[in-house]
């Protein structure tokens, strides 16, 4: 593994520069392995891929195009450079986001992203992703567990009441640590692109919205700032079942990883979670009233 990265290094440096010091891992994510490195006196963010990751439904081609066109909006690191074992970003002098007391922010920055003149070479709908990552867990001899099969039924009952129609590029991985402000311009900024594809904006905000725990008010303000007025009802019934259909995601994506993935990482333990609050989501008995809302 280390040769591996050297010889990535000694690639890098013949586009960016010679190589300063010792990489330095970079802790948070459980996919890639991520590096800081300093190449002709600037600082970069490296990431390799983890092992099978094309499997998640990640094409580094799409992730490249989507964080060139971030950048050029100001919602993004630069790439630096991208290899076919690695992608290079500028490191960026951050602290972490507080999602909640950046709501506005973060919506005007999804919004601009959704509307770039950008086409991906690959889609994002969670639906479509369930059965491709049952069909390679199986196929690897894993047994699904029983939320599986619960999280497949109410992702079908969702698409068929928001259907995917006229995609566009979305973000699709708005966890905490993908929310960055920057230091020098204190701007929030989104990273981790790899998820990048067409599909269902309403999905990046459902997603956004879950995963940084938003209430009710923050929800509210959400939509107002993306959609630039108070939101309707079935916009915001929208909204709690994009939360759902994200927790289906994550779900299917942690019983994935514990076939695929090299990290040490409970995995297991992350998908139980997600499903386990989908069908809390599920039980309740708003459920039924927002998709009687969201298709009006």
């Amino acid at each position: 593994m280390v040769g591996e990265l050297n010889d990535i290094l000694h690639d890098l440096e013949g586009a960016l520069g010679p190589l300063s010091g010792e990489p330095a891992a970079l802790d948070g994510g459980i996919t890639n392995r991520n590096y800081r490195v300093t190449l002709g006196g600037t600082d970069y963010v490296l990431r390799r891929p983890g092992k099978d990751t094309e499997l998640l439904g990640i094409d580094r081609a799409a992730e490249r195009l989507a964080n060139d066109a971030a950048a050029e909006l100001g919602i993004a690191p630069a790439v630096a450079a991208s290899l076919e074992s690695c992608l290079v970003t500028r490191f960026i002098s951050c602290r972490p986001a507080d999602p909640a007391t950046s709501i506005e922010e973060i919506a005007r920055a999804l919004h601009a992203f959704h509307g770039a003149e950008l086409r991906l070479p690959t889609s994002f709908w969670v639906p479509d992703l369930l059965g491709e990552y049952a069909a390679i867990a199986s196929e690897r001899g894993a047994t699904l567990p029983a939320g599986y099969a619960q999280a497949v039924l109410v992702a079908a009952r969702i698409e068929a009441t928001l259907p995917l129609h006229e995609p566009r590029p979305c973000h699709n991985d708005l966890l905490p640590g993908n929310i960055i402000r920057g230091d020098e311009q204190g701007r929030i900024m989104l990273v981790d692109w790899e998820y990048a594809g067409m599909g269902d904006p309403r999905f990046d905000l459902g997603n956004l919205a879950v995963n940084n725990d938003f209430d009710e008010h923050d929800e509210e303000r959400l939509l107002s700032a993306y959609r630039g007025s108070p939101p309707s009802d079935s916009e915001r019934a929208a909204l709690k079942l994009m939360r759902i259909l994200s927790d289906a995601r994550e779900g299917a994506w942690g019983v994935l990883q514990g076939v695929v993935s090299e990290l040490d990482f409970d995995f297991a333990g992350y998908a139980r979670r997600h499903f386990d609050r989908l069908a809390a989501a599920v039980a309740d008995p708003g459920f039924e009233e927002w998709l009687a809302a969201a298709r009006g």
